[in-house]
């Protein structure tokens, strides 16, 4: 690697790192926890590159790349990290069902509003829209997952939809799942383009000014949020469409994940002072 690309690695590195950091801290996770984490990643990456080139990955291959010992890299290989799969699992089903009463007409006033759901019903309910779009998650435990998020409550007319989009507010878990998840794949995104060539380059772009008056902040944090989510929403009514029916998946046709993401940011400039 040439100076030059490992000095602009580092830097890269360390501003990646800052925000990520301050979330460890903050949730208690010291250095040696993380610095094991780190390097189970490097092990299990480099086993799934060599994989991905047909060549048979081994312990010594593996150890060479990374400059870790061959017996580090053999623990490393076998060390058991908790996953939990049934966050990740809560958390994306709630995007669906969420995402489906905003956008299909069936679970709509004649406005094209999210209606208010009876419980039950084998047609506009709360149980058919969790059937539909959640899985083998029950509607019972659907509920609970989206009152205790804030995004819907349940009246004597029914249950209504508060927010037009999950984001988790009182399940730090599935926060801290969404960190693992959307911050992955934004960065495998930019991995990604950092190789392809042009015309196999994912979409990235983004937006940004230094010199916007404070004051103007809030008026523009609304006027994203809703552009944003309008586009958002959108993209799953394309996405719903173009979905696997039963027939092509048992035809043996593969279903692709898919994602677009958009994301906000703001801070203060600290200009240096002049002496």
């Amino acid at each position: 690697m040439s100076k030059s690309l490992n000095n602009a690695l580092s830097a890269a590195v360390l501003r990646l790192m800052r925000p990520l950091v301050a979330v460890l801290l903050r949730h208690g996770m010291p250095y040696g926890a993380f610095a094991e984490l780190a390097r189970k990643a490097y092990v299990d990456e480099a086993f799934a590159q060599a994989a991905a080139t047909a060549r048979r990955p081994t312990v010594s291959s593996v150890s060479a790349v990374t400059g870790l010992t061959r017996k580090e890299t053999k623990r490393l290989r076998e060390l058991d990290v908790i996953d939990d799969e049934a966050s990740a699992r809560r958390y994306s089903r709630a995007i669906r069902v969420v995402s489906a009463w905003v956008s299909d007409p069936r679970f709509q006033t004649p406005d094209g509003q999210p209606a208010v759901l009876p419980l039950e019903g084998s047609a506009a309910s709360f149980s058919q829209l969790v059937k539909e779009f959640s899985g083998d998650i029950p509607a019972a435990a659907m509920l609970s997952v989206l009152e205790i998020g804030g995004t819907v409550a349940q009246g004597e007319n029914g249950i209504s939809l508060l927010e037009r989009a999950y984001i988790p507010a009182a399940t730090p878990l599935e926060k801290i799942d969404i960190l693992g998840t959307d911050v992955a794949e934004l960065i495998a995104t930019i991995g990604h383009n950092l190789c392809a060539s042009p015309e196999d380059r994912y979409f990235q772009r983004k937006v940004s000014n230094v010199l916007v008056h404070p004051d103007s902040l809030p008026a523009f944090r609304q006027l994203s949020n809703k552009m944003s989510q309008q586009l958002l929403e959108e993209y799953h009514r394309w996405l719903t469409q173009h979905e696997i029916g039963r027939t092509a998946a048992s035809s043996g046709v593969e279903p692709c994940y898919v994602a677009v993401g958009i994301y906000y940011a703001d801070s203060h400039i600290v200009r240096e002072k002049k002496s």
